[in-house]
Formats: C-alpha cells, sequence, structure tokens
C-alpha cells in the first residue's frame, strides 16, 4: 500500500485512462444494444440468432481481438480506439441479450393499461417499457461494466495504458508492491463504479422506493396471529 501514497500521480492518471477505456464501450454499446434488444424482442428466431452471435463474440479472447482489430479498421496496434471497440463488441454482446430479458419483465399488466389508455407502441416502449425495465437493465450494465473493467487490465500486456501497467512493470521488475497497488485499484473502482450504478438505478426508479413504506405500513397494520388468538377467535366462533 506504500505504494499508493508514494506513486500517487501516477497510478491517479492510470486510473483516470482505465476509467476512460472502461466505460465509453459501455455508453457505445447501450446505443447500439437498446435498439437491437427492441428488435429482437417480440421475434424468437431473431432472440435465437442474437444469443448465438452474441456468444460467439464474447468467445473471442481478448488478446487475440486487440491484435486483430488494428488490421481491420485500420488504427495503430497501441490505439485506445482498439481497446474501445473491442470491449464495445464485448458489452453489445452481453447487453443484446439482457435488453430482452428486461423488457420480458415488465408486467404485462402494465402493457394492457398503457394500451388501454391509448399509447401508441413507441410510446409504450418509452414510456413504460424501458422505465419498468430499468432494475434489470441496471443489474447487467454492472456485470458489463466490471467484466470492462477487468478486459482493460488484459490489454496492458500488449501495450496498453491503464492499471494494468502496475501489473506488467512491478512484473518486469519484480515489485510486488507495484503489483498490489494495481490490484487494490482496480477493485476499488469497480465497487465505486458499481455502487454509483446502484445509485442510478434508484434515482431512475423513484417508484420502487415509494412502494417499500407503503408495503412495511402493510405488514405493521396485519395484527400478528398467536395460538391465543386464534383459540379466542374459535371460541367466539363457537358461542
Amino acid at each position: 500500500m506504500t505504494y499508493l501514497f508514494t506513486h500517487f500521480d501516477k497510478v491517479w492518471s492510470l486510473l483516470l485512462e482505465h476509467l476512460k477505456l472502461s466505460l465509453i464501450p459501455i455508453v457505445v454499446a447501450l446505443v447500439i444494444a437498446i435498439p437491437l434488444g427492441l428488435a429482437v424482442h417480440r421475434s424468437s428466431v431473431a432472440r435465437r440468432i442474437a444469443v448465438v452471435v452474441g456468444s460467439v463474440v464474447f468467445t473471442i479472447p481478448s488478446i487475440a481481438l486487440f491484435i486483430v482489430l488494428p488490421s481491420l479498421i485500420n488504427t495503430r496496434i497501441l490505439s485506445d480506439i482498439n481497446v474501445i471497440v473491442a470491449l464495445a463488441l464485448y458489452a453489445t454482446a452481453l447487453l443484446v441479450r439482457s435488453i430482452p430479458e428486461a423488457l420480458d419483465a415488465v408486467p404485462a399488466a402494465s402493457l394492457d393499461a398503457a394500451e388501454a389508455v391509448g399509447y401508441k407502441p413507441w410510446e409504450r416502449v418509452v414510456k413504460v417499457q424501458l422505465p419498468l425495465a430499468i432494475p434489470v437493465l441496471i443489474a447487467s450494465i454492472r456485470v458489463v461494466s466490471v467484466t470492462n473493467i477487468s478486459m482493460v487490465s488484459v490489454g496492458s500486456v500488449i501495450g496498453f495504458g491503464g492499471l494494468g501497467k502496475l501489473f506488467t512493470e512491478g512484473y518486469s521488475r519484480n515489485y510486488t508492491g507495484e503489483i498490489i497497488a494495481g490490484i487494490v485499484t482496480t477493485v476499488v473502482l469497480a465497487l465505486v463504479i458499481d455502487v454509483i450504478l446502484v445509485a442510478i438505478g434508484r434515482v431512475l426508479t423513484p417508484w420502487s422506493r415509494a412502494s417499500r413504506p407503503t408495503r412495511r405500513l402493510r405488514r405493521r397494520a396485519v395484527p400478528a396471529t398467536t395460538p391465543q388468538t386464534t383459540g379466542m377467535a374459535a371460541e367466539g366462533a363457537t358461542a
């Protein structure tokens, strides 16, 4: 842990770079995956194809993808664009399967009510389905964010930036303190991003917080049933 204090400026700059390489792909993936997920949601065949394609993309080794991408998109091998594109592909592969599942979690009664009110199909999607699917969607984004943070560290093996540099440099110099600093900082970053996503989910779903006090009041209002009260009720009924 001493390394974190003696090299704070270096660790901070690597953390910011790591954060950029981790979060930009998630934003790109959401822009791509949400329309795709909505498109395949109604078709079982399209959903199967999306699952198969997503599984194939996600099974490609990250190191291999980092090396092959420059020849496909005409960039330098150490360009940040390669990391962003590769991680966006992985994130899209995960989210395109999760978004239909999130939409499936929306109660049918809510959709029927929206249709009865007169919402058009696109209005039902924007005003009913997507908002009610947020809890499941946030859970998927949390998984994707942790995955991206770990994969950025893997990219340091071939020279990419981020906190993974602390692993490779510490290993090459046989400096355990630097490696531990990289592990601790990466884990803390993942935890902080996860907490922020949970908070965003709560802000975007205020109705879930509002329903909790109501449920608690209902539980308090129901009298506890004990053997004595049950017996008294039975005697009253017999009388």
